[in-house]
């Protein structure tokens, strides 16, 4: 990999920007890009993959002759602010703050007082084609300010927020009759001016750097874990993996964190659309891709909560995962993660052959849990599917923490499910 963790974390603000860095990585590894618009031109023996909505990415590796698809799945969003038409508002005559509406299910309070900045895509005309351009503007650019302790004696007695009221980034200072533009310095960033913007998908983000800490290095803590730590790590076991004895599917979706029903979330057919594709263009069959997916498994690889060290009672009584001590699979009753008692054991057997130990996550019997991908992209494309992720703390926060050795323990179990 070109980069490590911190550095990818760092380099993907949105999900944009990850899936960039997924594509500078797959074509440095020899696949070749495919483009939905066109015919799939493919042939066995080769690596290919595809985009959609330039958010989620499918890359594949066709065996000479392969029984079966092997499947793993993560995704490229995470909890930030989405930037509304018209961003620009004016508050008490004299600053300009940013027009924005949550992104996901996120931890509002630790948004406050941190330096944010805004990335996303931008689309403009060129030669009568619409064109996006993504963008980052990278150095700090906002701020949500607090309330003074002073003026809300209440504030450390628990606090709800009006995301339209209190969530608001300070960008600015407004003078005289003129407020900063935000499209401004989005368009010099893109080197084009700001009337030629058509469209955007900009979001503001966390501008702090992913660092690794402790005692002996064994944490890491940054912006976007949940879930780029999976993107990252995935990625890297199916890159160095041999691949060369079934249909073998990387593949990451957008927009789980808002429920996954889009075009390129896990809900929708981009997943069932590919390996169909796929099977039509080798000549195979609909009866030989229904006996493979029969055949197949899927990884759904989405994080996990670890136990807190000052909440140990929000979690399960027994199975509670512990950052550095292995890869968590995910269990529950109402299915919203599809771990079943044979994906369980078939996961196990991979992880073992890894040579690495694995945890048991589930939530409190009185406690409802979230969703992920797995039992989503069943709903299109139907195999055997363990949910799993890496254990971690401040899920959803704009700055998680996670373990170094849950990460790599990953990738080799990754590597050996290729294998």
């Amino acid at each position: 990999m070109k980069r490590n963790l911190a550095e990818f974390l760092n380099d993907s603000p949105t999900s944009y920007q990850a899936i960039d860095n997924v594509k500078e990585e797959l074509l440095s590894k020899g696949f070749i890009e495919l483009d939905e618009a066109s015919k799939y031109d493919i042939e066995a023996g080769k690596d290919y993959f595809v985009t959609r909505n330039e958010s989620a990415v499918i890359a594949f590796s066709i065996p000479k002759n392969f029984e079966g698809i092997r499947i793993v799945a993560s995704h490229s969003d995470s909890p930030y602010f989405k930037i509304k038409e018209n961003p620009e508002l004016k508050k008490a005559n004299s600053y300009c703050v940013l027009n924005v509406e949550k992104y996901g299910g996120m931890l509002q309070s630790p948004w406050f007082d941190r330096p944010l900045s805004v990335a996303g895509r931008v689309f403009v005309e060129e030669d009568g084609k619409l064109v996006s351009k993504h963008i980052d503007l990278e150095k700090p650019m906002c701020m949500i300010p607090s309330l003074a302790i002073h003026m809300d004696r209440e504030a450390n007695n628990g606090k709800a927020f009006n995301p339209q009221k209190d969530l608001l980034p300070l960008m600015g200072m407004v003078s005289g009759d003129e407020t900063p533009k935000l499209m401004d310095q989005v368009a010099a960033k893109a080197n084009i001016k700001s009337e030629d913007v058509l469209g955007y998908d900009l979001y503001v983000y966390n501008n702090e750097k992913a660092i690794v800490w402790g005692e002996n290095d064994e944490f890491i803590s940054g912006p976007r874990l949940d879930d780029l730590q999976c993107v990252y790590t995935t990625l890297s076991g199916f890159l160095s993996a041999k691949r060369s004895e079934a249909l073998s599917l990387y593949t990451v979706f957008d927009n789980e964190e808002v429920g996954s029903s889009t075009r390129q979330g896990a809900a929708s057919t981009f997943l069932r659309d590919t390996l169909k594709r796929i099977y039509d263009a080798l000549g195979r069959s609909f009866e030989d891709y229904e006996i493979d997916l029969a055949k197949g498994f899927m990884i759904s690889a989405d994080n996990a909560h670890a136990i807190h060290p000052n909440n140990e009672e929000k979690a399960d009584p027994v199975n509670r995962p512990v950052i550095g001590q292995g890869v968590a699979m995910k269990f529950a009753g109402n299915q919203k993660y599809c771990t079943d008692g044979f994906s369980a054991a078939y996961f196990r057997q991979v992880a073992k052959r890894a040579g690495k130990e694995l945890q048991v996550f589930t939530n409190r019997s009185d406690v409802a849990g979230g969703s992920t991908l797995g039992n989503l992209s069943n709903n299109q494309v139907a195999l055997p599917t363990v949910d799993i992720g890496l254990p971690q703390l401040a899920m959803h926060s704009p700055y998680e923490t996670a373990g170094v050795k849950d990460g790599e323990d990953l990738e080799a179990i990754i590597k050996v499910f290729f294998n």
